[in-house]
């Protein structure tokens, strides 16, 4: 009833559960860059791009690019789907940064032999990150449209005509547990799904076919609540979870099932920016993400001028 899309850069993981697609972000690309299995593919990365102690800010994004790409090849060995990369978050506020980034991912992934059926860019859902997915399906690149929150943002990736939306359940739960009085919610309630059931019903109703993957779940229930959506991405830790459950488990979103009516929203850039400033929730969230993929991705780089001055000390030294 649901695709199955694995939330990690761990390939151990992806092995083991053999999700359909996966997905990346920065803060999984660090993750991975970290783990000793993966020291050979990223020095092998640092060498490529000619990293050092003297390095630019254009051999840094080289190698973080390589990087990325490096762990694509190896997802896409092992799922039969897709892969979403995500772009540098720091260029979420530019439309045609976030196109020149995009571009060249692609480029370089068909170099090595990777064609544009086996991935997703995944851009962040500010007015010109859609705007930028907008340019991109229409030369055949499709998008994963991230740190979503709000209709608003979800209703403008529909009318851009982008490819995927991954609106995130567990952070819109963190955000009414930190600012109202309610600590728990039952499933049915919870934010988080309540706000991914709205868009997918609102989607089906207009015949949109953007598809909907839930994403950044806090727990199974969660999951198990939005039984039926297009897709839902998943960590390797819930997948654990799951496979050890036991039990019925219901459809709980149909396509053609009675939904609430919605009229179909049409918005301009000055009436999505005040849409997301009136939503406190969708506007403190993205900001936040945005912050924090940002912070991760620099931490990336340091992690990676690091390794490379080490090699670079190491030859010296003999």
């Amino acid at each position: 009833m649901t695709t199955v899309v694995a939330d990690t850069g761990d390939i151990d993981a992806i092995r083991a559960f053999k999700p359909e697609d996966a997905t990346t972000n920065p803060s999984l690309l660090l993750k991975a860059a970290r783990l000793p299995a993966y020291g050979s593919l990223v020095l092998r990365c640092i060498v490529e791009a000619g990293l050092n102690a003297q390095a630019s800010q254009a051999q840094i994004d080289d190698c973080t690019d390589l990087l990325l790409i490096a762990l694509a090849e190896e997802i896409l060995a092992i799922v039969p789907g897709r892969v979403s990369l995500e772009v540098d978050a720091r260029l979420s506020f530019s439309t045609e940064k976030t196109l020149s980034r995009a571009r060249r991912l692609v480029a370089r992934l068909k170099q090595r032999g990777i064609e544009k059926d086996r991935i997703l860019i995944k851009i962040a859902s500010t007015w010109e990150g859609i705007l930028a997915a907008s340019v991109l399906e229409k030369e055949g690149v499709q998008c994963n449209l991230t740190l979503l929150f709000g209709f608003a943002q979800a209703a403008a990736c529909a009318n851009a005509g982008v490819y995927l939306i991954s609106p995130f359940v567990g952070r819109i739960l963190d955000w009414y547990k930190a600012n109202t009085d309610l600590a728990d919610f039952p499933p049915e309630e919870d934010p988080g799904v309540v706000s991914v059931k709205a868009i997918y019903e609102y989607y089906k109703q207009h015949g949109y076919s953007t598809y909907v993957m839930g994403a950044s779940f806090r727990n199974i229930d969660e999951i198990e609540a939005l039984a039926g959506c297009d897709k839902l991405t998943i960590s390797p830790a819930l997948l654990d979870e799951l496979s050890k459950a036991e039990g019925h488990l219901p459809q709980k979103l149909q396509p053609n099932s009675p939904h609430k009516v919605r009229e179909k929203i049409s918005h301009s850039e000055a009436e999505f920016r005040w849409a997301m400033n009136q939503d406190a929730m969708a506007g403190e969230k993205l900001a936040e993400g945005i912050r924090d993929f940002g912070a991760d991705q620099t931490k990336l780089e340091t992690l990676l001028m690091n390794m490379a001055c080490e090699k670079t000390a190491k030859m010296v030294a003999s």
